[in-house]
């Protein structure tokens, strides 16, 4: 029986492994992970309890079922609306189905809350649609209804909008991994092709599905400025509200417990779903799918369907944020502008560095060194996608905070001198927070790329005499350049995106181009938002055309 790379026994090299320090540095990476969930989790129950019950009685319903009703619009949403898609421009052809392969994955540049930001302007009272219905029914400014786009709806439709790509990424993949055998063999037995997918290629494609509606919905768990932008109450605002309006730590550290335990639930669940249905083809043979030809209404249908995802999550929120832009007065060439750009580039740049070191030496450290010790590190790291930013940031602070003032009160006691805040309100905590984060993207990008290294290479290395570094510099890293090149770039764009995490730990006068966002749309100058929203976006294209070559999306001939 031939055993595959990913079930051969680890190669044990403790010795090397330890000299070359990949043993603390994992241990280090997996505790700074773990740290905010501690944390969290110690502040939440050793707080007072009145605290607990008068959430209980006021506030926390009402933030837990806006939360649940709006991961549950998400995940039918986007999995309807990504599978959909990722279906059509796989398995069938019509006229441009070739540019809609690339087009559908482009609003995975746009952060959910400038997407608010955009259609608010363009929904807004004032805004072209509502004018123009005006000056075309004759309307009064107050003798027509129009529904409120800054609502618990219209929150959902903006995370849909921008998190749908995810499902239509991974659907896509698994749709093209599959063998046609068996759709091949529903065609035969006289069923259509909308019964043969529904009952062989949807089951198939089901754990790649999940997946992708995972993510979307840790995304929505995560997201802070598009509800707080619609005025939307969830778990992840009363965190900041709790935190900055009333100075409660002890009422966000509950509210953070309860939002963590939410994501950390969905993510069990999806695995453990996903553990019962791991394959993708069925039979021995695998045999490519012929795509079905689409005329007509059909193909005047898929087109639809397709453009309609597009043109609302990127081509038309692109025009609308350049019209606020033109006449906006913001200069992105101005001193402060640049200021704010080299904020977030240095802290983007920064924690794409410290992320991916991390991650590389949990990586390494699991891949030469047996046992179930260093697979759990790696399996702690990838919990920060489960919490949510200002979950991350409550978590971190808290122990910053009383170290800070444990060694703030020894040396006053000591020598008299005022250490006052070394961790609290630093760029180091923001990084850390960052690592703790984005951890699991990079670890999920370093598995890619080891994925096709078998580990007999290793084995051959270290018979010609090269230790682990020398393996690592000249095996393994060449191999693995694109999928590192990878990871960092969605690291360096997911913390350009970062909103709730930088507002809470961020110091003082150190803005980034979110933060200035947020806090211009708060200030309802939407059109000075839409200045440093389009930087963000422009830089979050990056990433997309890189995952866009490395998934290959051109479709079969």
């Amino acid at each position: 029986m031939t055993v595959s790379p990913a079930e051969k026994p680890t190669i044990p090299i403790p010795g090397r492994v330890m000299r070359l320090g990949l043993g603390p540095i994992a241990v280090l990476v997996a505790a700074i992970c773990l740290l905010p969930v501690v944390a969290v989790l110690v502040a939440a129950l050793t707080g007072s309890f009145d605290t607990w019950r008068h959430l209980m009685a006021t506030v926390l319903p009402g933030y837990a079922l806006n939360t649940l009703l709006l991961c549950a619009s998400v995940a039918v949403g986007a999995a309807a609306l990504g599978t959909a898609a990722a279906w059509l421009v796989t398995m069938t052809r019509f006229p441009g189905v070739r540019i809609f392969e690339v087009l559908l994955a482009l609003p995975l540049a746009f952060p959910a809350y400038v997407l608010a930001y955009a259609y608010t302007s363009f929904l807004s009272h004032s805004g072209p649609v509502q004018s123009g219905l005006r000056g075309m029914m004759g309307w009064g400014p107050a003798g027509y209804w129009f529904p409120d786009v800054r609502s618990l709806p219209g929150a959902a439709i903006m995370l849909i909008l921008v998190l749908y790509p995810y499902v239509y990424l991974l659907a896509r993949a698994s749709f093209l991994q599959q063998s046609a055998s068996a759709f091949l063999a529903a065609r035969a037995l006289g069923r259509g092709p909308w019964y043969a997918f529904w009952a062989v290629s949807l089951p198939m494609a089901r754990p790649a599905i999940a997946g992708g509606v995972l993510l979307a919905v840790m995304e929505t768990l995560a997201d802070f400025g598009t509800v707080a932008h619609f005025g939307v109450q969830t778990l992840a605002t009363g965190i900041y509200q709790s935190w900055f309006s009333m100075g409660d730590r002890t009422a966000a550290a509950q509210l953070a417990f309860c939002l963590m335990t939410v994501a950390l639930f969905v993510t069990l669940l999806d695995r453990q779903n996903r553990g019962r249905a791991r394959h993708n083809n069925t039979g021995k043979r695998f045999e490519t799918l012929s795509p079905m030809p689409l005329r007509g209404w059909r193909a005047a249908g898929a087109i639809a369907l397709c453009a309609v995802p597009v043109t609302l999550g990127f081509v038309l929120p692109v025009i609308v944020l350049a019209q606020m832009a033109v006449g906006s007065g913001q200069d992105v060439t101005s001193p402060r502008y640049l200021h704010f750009i080299g904020n977030s580039l240095i802290l983007a740049g920064l924690a794409a560095l410290l992320t991916m070191a991390g991650a590389m030496a949990l990586r390494f450290h699991a891949r030469f060194q047996a046992g179930r010790g260093p697979r759990a590190m790696v399996e702690i790291a990838r919990l920060g996608y489960a919490v949510p930013g200002g979950v991350i940031a409550v978590g971190l602070l808290v122990p910053a905070a009383g170290l800070d003032n444990a060694l703030d009160a020894w040396m006053r006691a000591n020598f008299g001198l005022s250490t006052g805040l070394l961790l609290t309100g630093s760029i180091g905590l923001m990084l850390l927070a960052y690592l703790v984060r984005f951890s699991a993207a990079a670890l999920g990008a370093l598995d890619g790329g080891l994925a096709p290294v078998p580990r007999s290479i290793d084995l051959v290395a270290r018979t010609l005499g090269a230790g682990v570094p020398r393996t690592i510099w000249r095996v393994h890293l060449p191999i693995m350049a694109p999928s590192v090149l990878t990871g960092a770039l969605i690291v360096f764009v997911d913390v350009m995106k970062e909103l709730p995490a930088t507002l809470i730990l961020r110091p003082f006068n150190f803005d980034t181009l979110a933060v200035q966002a947020f806090r211009l749309a708060s200030d309802e100058r939407l059109a000075g938002a839409a200045v440093p929203s389009l930087v963000i976006v422009a830089i979050g294209l990056l990433p997309v055309v890189l995952v866009l070559r490395t998934m290959s999306l051109r479709g079969r001939a």
